[in-house]
């Protein structure tokens, strides 16, 4: 697939331009991949306007190019950004089941891909095991990136900050270091998909993040559960045994459980507080 995304100086549109995911309704920002008004300029997630949104050097409408990408299947959507943004371009890795279909599809079109994963010190042994799984397999080294220190975030802002105060935490522990990961990328790739929550069940497979100010691809957005156990399965791909043990979210110890019965996959994240995400998805 060519990286050029126009067809005689025109956006080649393959499908209608649909709204991307907004918790508001709205058709502006989240980390999901948002709907931009070019004509108002970008943002970076802070307010602070930047460059309009531009792939190879051209000034792109967001919508338009969701359009296209929705229609591709998430190797092809892979593919299509390995070709245009590589090696521009970071797969964020949690470790979770849709993280080790992300690293076999990615390796598989381009094996010097990009992984980092943000490393809270909270992390599951189980999702530790994972990753030395994963990098044995694939022969990677995955960028890990990390704030401040327990410790250190203790003696600043007090013991327990993660159950006085969440969104705190996950601020120091998440997505700052987000930012330094993606620092220099210009489109970084998670493994969020619709049937996760009600808060995810917009996002499209590609569009505008106007949280981290670069393009954000989400190639598993419209796989189901039973798309990922078949590529795991039929990959023989290494995959988090918590997940076994009924877990199908997976984050930080502190901050995950199992959900009851009937409850979304991702139920088990901040259970009993009013929290679904932890900033960088939404």
């Amino acid at each position: 697939m060519s990286s050029d995304p126009t067809t005689n100086g025109h956006l080649a549109l393959v499908a209608p331009p649909r709204l991307l995911h907004d918790e508001d309704g709205g058709a502006d920002a989240n980390g999901n991949g948002a709907v931009h008004d070019s004509a108002n300029g970008a943002s970076n997630g802070n307010g602070r306007p930047t460059q309009l949104p531009t792939i190879g050097g051209q000034v792109v409408d967001p919508a338009d190019i969701a359009a296209e990408i929705e229609v591709l299947s998430a190797e092809e959507a892979v593919a299509w950004a390995i070709e245009t943004f590589h090696p521009a371009l970071r797969f964020a890795v949690s470790f979770q089941k849709t993280s080790s279909v992300m690293v076999d599809i990615a390796h598989g079109v381009e094996p010097g891909s990009d992984f980092f994963y943000l490393d809270t010190d909270l992390l599951f042994p189980e999702t530790y095991t994972t990753r030395d799984a994963l990098a044995d397999r694939y022969r990677i080294d995955f960028d890990r990136n990390a704030g401040l220190s327990l410790e250190e975030q203790e003696r600043l802002h007090g013991a327990n900050l993660w159950r006085r105060h969440p969104e705190s935490c996950c601020g120091i522990r998440k997505v700052e270091p987000m930012r330094e990961a993606l620092d220099g990328a210009k489109c970084w790739v998670s493994g969020i998909r619709r049937v996760d929550s009600k808060t995810r069940a917009g996002a499209a497979k590609f569009g505008w993040d106007k949280r981290f100010g670069l393009w954000k691809l989400n190639p598993l957005a419209d796989w189901t559960d039973e798309q990922v156990w078949n590529h795991i399965r039929e990959n023989d791909v290494p995959y988090n045994p918590l997940h076994d043990q009924g877990f199908p979210s997976i984050g930080c110890t502190h901050c995950t459980s199992k959900p009851a019965e009937g409850e979304d996959s991702r139920a088990g994240r901040w259970a009993g507080m009013d929290r679904t995400e932890c900033g960088l998805n939404g």
